[in-house]
């Protein structure tokens, strides 16, 4: 019966932060043109994947980036901006459950850096190769001239930026008693 009981836990679990990091979405620090945004978005799904592990995390962000692009009325230009930017992309955050298995701060450093390059590596491409046909003839003042220099600068910008503050957030939680036993999943009977 706790086998069963465990897996009911992570479902809900997994919705209630589903629906937290699209909240949190909407809660922007800063805002670039085409869509870009500096949030806590990522945190939920990367604390999710930390206590439930690689295969429960991979999918909760998957559901997030569907969810995503119904609800936030996510911007695209066609099929494969979608799935890039926001199925590809939110599903490596789930990355971060490679931390699971490693039941210490380091692992969950480890697993919240993993979680937030999987996501910048995701948008990072699909601008360069997709997205790089509207780039500007200039961002921050810089002359732009190639796809992947102007992409890495955006999504630095962006998703680099919302990266430096969920993993300093992470770091803040597991100093806590009580967080820290719940992101390691040591409150889950076995």
């Amino acid at each position: 019966m706790t086998k069963r009981r465990n897996y009911t836990r992570m479902l809900c679990e997994g919705a209630i932060l589903v629906a937290l990091a699209e909240i949190l979405g909407f809660l922007k620090i800063g805002h670039l043109p085409n869509g870009g945004s500096i949030s806590l978005m990522m945190l939920p799904i990367v604390v999710f994947a930390l206590r439930w592990g690689l295969g429960s995390g991979l999918l909760a962000g998957f559901v997030l980036g569907v969810v995503d692009f119904m609800i936030a009325g996510g911007i695209a230009i066609g099929w494969q901006s979608i799935i890039g930017d926001y199925v590809v992309a939110c599903t490596l955050i789930g990355l971060a459950g490679a931390g699971h298995y490693i039941k210490n701060l380091g692992g969950v450093i480890l697993g919240a850096v993993l979680g937030c390059a999987g996501r910048f590596l995701a948008v990072t491409t699909t601008g360069a190769t997709i997205w790089g046909d509207l780039m500007p003839e200039t961002f921050l003042g810089l002359p732009m001239s190639n796809e992947w220099i102007y992409s890495l600068l955006y999504n630095g910008i962006t998703v680099g930026a919302s990266a430096v503050v969920t993993v300093v957030v992470c770091v803040v939680l597991y100093q806590i008693g009580s967080v820290r036993k719940y992101l390691l999943g040591e409150d889950i009977p076995r």
